[in-house]
């Protein structure tokens, strides 16, 4: 039985990335949930990760590795297996094509998950398949009432969306719906233009008027926004921008950058809710961007702390 008091749980995709280049192909644990669970665990966070993996080789690769960085994992047994994004890199950034194991993602919301879920202080959420009504509807009974608990990164990856315009309707229709009722939401250009099919800020407006309590907005190159519908105090909302940090060393490899950010963010917002009004936004974001800076300039989507 896993311990569950106090740790951040989150929910999203645990799978084999398969990156395949000039010179062979290579095999690493990855996965956008994973990333954000373990990048938490490397920031201090204690964290419990609720995914779905095989009973085979990669899903002993995966609980290993979770093991490594202190994140306990509870589990979903996929019986088509562990799922594979296969990863061809074009001019560094990465494409990718997932096995059927992938796509089917989904969680049983077995009693043991569903404890940890009862307990956590904030779900973060991140790769969820929302164009599954039962199941956006299931998270929304579990973890989407009073408190506000939920922070949520779409990331709607073009390879699990393979049903074309109306599943990416489905999909656009279920996270806004769990939207409205989340603390946060990440979102990111190509975000926008696959699933909202309007411009960045169109969306993160459109987002806040329809009840979500802030928007981390990456922006690639231009760096990132941080907008809080409420203050601490309940009042004015607050906008923070920044731009990308600069740090030692070459981009090696954006494919954490995302992930990184969401996670740092995360781990400044369940400080907040732990002592109110005790986060500067400001200097959190400021943080993120640090982070996400390190990320890049090591291989693999690991989270880096700065130096």
């Amino acid at each position: 039985m896993h311990s569950t008091d106090g740790r951040v749980a989150v929910l999203g995709d645990a799978l084999i990335d398969e990156i395949r280049t000039d010179e062979g192909s290579t095999d690493h644990v990855g996965g956008a949930g994973l990333n954000v669970a373990v990048g938490l665990s490397r920031l201090g966070v204690a964290t419990t990760l609720l995914a779905s993996i095989g009973d085979d080789a990669d899903g002993e690769s995966i609980r290993a590795f979770l093991a490594e960085y202190d994140v306990e994992l509870v589990a979903t047994i996929n019986p088509l297996g562990t799922g594979r994004a296969v990863s061809l890199r074009v001019d560094g950034e990465p494409t990718y094509v997932f096995t059927d194991a992938a796509v089917a993602r989904g969680l049983d919301f077995s009693s043991e998950q569903l404890a940890v879920l009862g307990a956590a202080p904030v779900v973060a959420v991140s790769s969820y398949p929302f164009d599954d009504p039962a199941l956006t509807d299931r998270l929304l009974r579990v973890v989407g009432g009073d408190p506000v608990r939920l922070v949520v990164d779409p990331n709607p990856r073009p390879g699990f969306l393979p049903g074309g315009a109306a599943q990416i309707a489905d999909f656009a229709a279920g996270f806004e719906r769990v939207a409205a009722s989340t603390l946060l939401v990440k979102i990111g250009d190509d975000d926008a233009e696959l699933v909202a099919g309007r411009s960045l800020d169109d969306w993160q407006e459109a987002l806040l008027a329809a009840g979500t309590g802030g928007v981390l907005a990456t922006r690639g190159s231009a760096g990132a926004s941080l907008v809080l519908a409420r203050s601490a105090e309940g009042t004015d909302r607050h906008d923070v921008t920044r731009g990308i940090s600069s740090a030692e060393g070459e981009v090696v490899d954006t494919m954490g950058a995302g992930d990184a950010t969401f996670a740092s963010i995360v781990a400044s917002l369940l400080a907040e809710r732990r002592e109110p009004g005790s986060v500067d936004w400001s200097a959190a974001l400021d943080r993120a961007m640090d982070v996400a800076a390190a990320t890049v300039r090591a291989p693999g989507a690991l989270l880096r702390l700065p130096r």
